[in-house]
């Protein structure tokens, strides 16, 4: 497929997207408009865009690719979506009553009121750390896949495609913040549905199978086993593992994550946030269906017309990152490679445009402090808001450069390895400051605690075949890790009827 067709659709797509930022903030461009949204979102716009949020380029890529992985993973990442099922049920009926009781603009408030000053900021650092890299590896994936098969072909570096890509992010996010975000994804997410929907469609034509007979073909494929029991100690897959790490994931990276929550958060009440989080769930699980669906079509398709996994440039391995758009952009129709396009990038600019706005808004509330200032909405106040969101650009573009300068892993290991480590102490503070009652902590301990933790977690995970007769772990090292924080606050608490108990 001629490059300049993609980059036309792509050109096309985002002056779109900065149409919808125009109109949604020509009447109000506020700090209240960017972090909250005035509190007036509907529930059901914020439920379809969060999909769009949530899967990112990850699940668009990799989730496929790593179905016919030679490791034999098949669908065993559904164990791993029922755990994420789970955990977004624990959040709306127990992270959501608390938020907006507390009327919370950044949720790390709450570290503040129930634990102290030191804890509430190290929770915040947490979030902007753990964010940033997430947000910057998701991106990376999209990026690297323009940069392959259209920017190379117009002699466009590497790092001037990242910077054109976060450069158009924040064209259309700086002004509307929240309120043009629930729209623009809500639209991404459409494309994204759209995507998934209508690829599996032309790989079913392309190997004249009607979908009854596509799900069948699938079932029998080979690629289709789902829960894995074999092998506790020494296997990845194991359900019991891909279980609990979906649920304590999803309530670190979502419900303890300012991006997903300050969504929640602009909704006009706690039965709205709860029917939108619901109806979010429900979905989340249908789309990844399709999307292992897509992974075993495409295996069954390259396997039938003898295409083989594209190998990376740099380090000469397959990866399978790059089989889903080596098909859609070489081996398939003209409509059917543009739908991919569309559908990956809004899959992950869906995701880094929102990681944006949710960076800038805890960095104004938690540390420059804008909602305590008597005029949040003051011309100078939303200027400094401005310069917060350009640096946080800038920060995640030096982030990209400096992952495709080391990285050597699957996107989609590399993410949730790096969120059992940072998301970790993150349950920790907030078991501890829900669950143990009439307690407090010597608040200037707790980052060294918070510091501690993943070191611990990164030796025990090292190790855990030396020291745990040969039991390896998986994404259920954030329980751990939360766990070993969880302690570490036990052992500097001290009984205290000074905070109020929440």
């Amino acid at each position: 497929m001629e490059p300049s067709i993609l980059l036309s659709f792509l050109v096309a797509y985002f002056l779109m997207l900065i149409g919808v930022s125009y109109l949604t903030s020509k009447k109000s461009s506020d700090n209240s408009t960017f972090f909250t949204a005035n509190r007036n979102s509907k529930w059901y716009l914020v439920a379809f865009g969060m999909i769009g949020t949530a899967l990112s380029g990850v699940t668009f890529i990799s989730v496929p690719g790593e179905v016919g992985n030679p490791a034999g993973n098949e669908f065993k990442y559904f164990q791993f979506v029922l755990g994420n099922a789970i955990g977004f049920i624990i959040i709306a009926t127990l992270l959501l009553p608390l938020y907006y009781r507390m009327k919370l603009t950044s949720i790390y408030t709450y570290i503040e009121e129930r634990l102290g000053t030191h804890s509430y900021k190290t929770a915040a650092s947490i979030f902007l750390l753990s964010r940033t890299i997430g947000s910057a590896f998701r991106l990376y994936l999209v990026v690297i896949v323009l940069q392959r098969f259209i920017f190379d072909s117009y002699g466009v570096p590497f790092w001037a495609t990242v910077l054109i890509s976060l450069a158009l992010i924040w064209s259309y996010t700086f002004k509307g913040g929240l309120k043009t975000i629930i729209i623009t994804d809500t639209l991404q997410t459409v494309f994204l549905v759209s995507s998934v929907i209508l690829t599996i469609y032309f790989i079913c034509s392309s190997l004249d199978l009607n979908i009854p007979e596509a799900f069948e073909t699938i079932k029998n494929s080979g690629y289709s086993k789902v829960f894995f029991f074999e092998d506790f100690m020494t296997s990845k897959f194991h359900v019991t593992k891909q279980l609990l790490g979906g649920i304590f994931v999803t309530i670190a990276m979502t419900g303890l994550d300012q991006d997903l929550m300050q969504k929640n958060l602009s909704c006009k009440n706690i039965g709205e946030a709860q029917k939108n989080m619901f109806t979010f769930t429900g979905v989340f699980v249908v789309i990844n269906i399709f999307f292992l669906s897509v992974g075993a079509l495409l295996y069954i398709y390259a396997t039938k017309n003898g295409i083989e996994i594209p190998v990376d440039a740099v380090t000469g391995k397959p990866r399978t990152d790059f089989l889903f758009p080596e098909i859609a952009f070489n081996h398939l129709a003209l409509i059917p490679g543009v739908v991919f396009m569309l559908g990956l990038t809004a899959a992950t600019f869906a995701t880094t445009d929102s990681a944006l706005t949710a960076l800038t808004t805890s960095f104004c509330v938690d540390f420059l402090g804008f909602t305590k200032k008597e005029d949040v909405n003051a011309a100078s106040v939303v200027r400094t808001r401005h310069m917060v969101h350009i640096g946080f650009s800038l920060l995640m573009f030096l982030v990209i450069i400096l992952f495709n300068a080391v990285n050597n892993a699957a996107v989609v290991s590399a993410i949730f390895t790096v969120a059992s480590y940072t998301y970790g102490p993150l349950l920790g503070l907030y078991g501890f400051g829900l669950f143990v009652k009439n307690r407090g902590v010597k608040d200037k301990l707790v980052p060294y605690i918070c510091l501690l933790s993943p070191g611990i977690v990164f030796l025990l995970n090292k190790y855990s075949a030396t020291l745990m007769g040969g039991y390896v772990f998986d994404n259920e090292l954030i329980v751990v890790n939360g766990l070993i924080t969880f302690i570490g606050l036990l052992l500097i608490s001290r009984p205290t009827t000074a905070r109020t108990q929440f």
